[in-house]
């Protein structure tokens, strides 16, 4: 009897109990299911890492396959080229074997020639020195021949170029005295004529004369200064020039001198103007007549026409 009261005690607590344990989980029921919601979405995103994880593995797998490969065939070449320079290897030194044979054959070779060439170089140094002073002999007596012949040819052609110019000069005072003859003539018949004819103006005058015995006295004065002073009738020419200028300003002209004078504006002539270096800067001289300035009684009849030098 006690004991159906004690398994009736504990079938009843066991029932109490259970139903305190399933109302305790009635309430935690809600919190489990969100435990188990965390718990499927945390699983969720392991696995898309694990499948990330795996999709990476599997490339870096194929990566490593790649790289493999690459290893194996770089070995291969290695391989090939470890074969490749032995066998160069090898090739150096037998080639080096026979560049070193060749090049003391060759040494041989040149020794002997440079010591043929030594013996035929000394046995004909004495015979090319000999033929060396013989032609710088002989080139030297040619040159002092042709230079005497130079010098005496040169000396022949200067003094037939002294003797044609002294004789051309002589013939030149033969025509200037000639002409000055005819001139000095003319002049003393216009002289007459003038005599006759007193009261005849200046203006009305005929100077055509005058103005020529003007110019050839200019153009013998110029070539008395170039003469030699030993030319045959120099002296006559010089006389003879003076008396017809003499005789000029006898009938009343004058030449006017104006070679060497420093030239000015205001001279009443044609000028045409040479530089020259002998000069000061800026000076001005008269080193030519080409036509003189002729005055009869005072009055210009002629304006000269002159060069004049200029410095520089």
């Amino acid at each position: 009897m006690k004991i159906s009261i004690l398994i009736s005690l504990l079938v009843v607590t066991t029932n109490l109990f259970a139903q305190q344990q399933d109302s305790i989980l009635i309430q935690e029921i809600p919190t489990i299911k969100d435990n188990v919601f965390q718990q499927r979405q945390e699983i969720d995103a392991l696995t898309k890492k694990l499948n990330n994880q795996s999709y990476t593995i599997g490339k870096q797998s194929q990566t490593i396959s790649t790289l493999q490969e690459q290893n194996t065939n770089l070995n291969a070449s290695i391989d090939s080229l470890s074969q490749l320079i032995q066998t160069n290897s090898q090739n150096i030194v037998t080639n080096s074997k026979e560049l070193g044979t060749k090049i003391q054959e060759t040494g041989q070779k040149a020794d002997t020639q440079i010591a043929q060439l030594d013996s035929s170089v000394e046995k004909n140094r004495l015979y090319w020195i000999i033929a060396t002073l013989a032609t710088l002999l002989l080139g030297g007596l040619i040159y002092w021949l042709l230079g005497k012949r130079i010098n005496s040819s040169k000396t022949d052609v200067e003094t037939q170029i002294r003797n044609t110019k002294a004789s051309l000069e002589e013939e030149s005072v033969k025509l200037d005295n000639k002409l000055l003859e005819v001139l000095e003539t003319q002049l003393k018949l216009k002289q007459e004529e003038s005599k006759s004819q007193p009261n005849i103006s200046s203006e009305k005058a005929d100077h055509s004369l005058a103005l020529k015995v003007a110019d050839e006295i200019v153009r013998m004065q110029k070539n008395l200064i170039q003469m030699d002073e030993k030319t045959k009738g120099l002296k006559q020419l010089n006389s003879s020039v003076q008396r017809i200028q003499d005789n000029f300003a006898a009938n009343g002209y004058e030449l006017v001198e104006m070679l060497g004078k420093e030239y000015n504006e205001g001279m009443k002539v044609t000028a045409n103007f040479t530089p020259s270096e002998d000069l000061e800067t800026g000076k001005q001289i008269i080193s030519r007549i080409i036509k003189p300035q002729v005055n009869f009684k005072g009055e210009m009849i002629q304006a000269a026409q002159i060069e004049v030098s200029v410095g520089e």
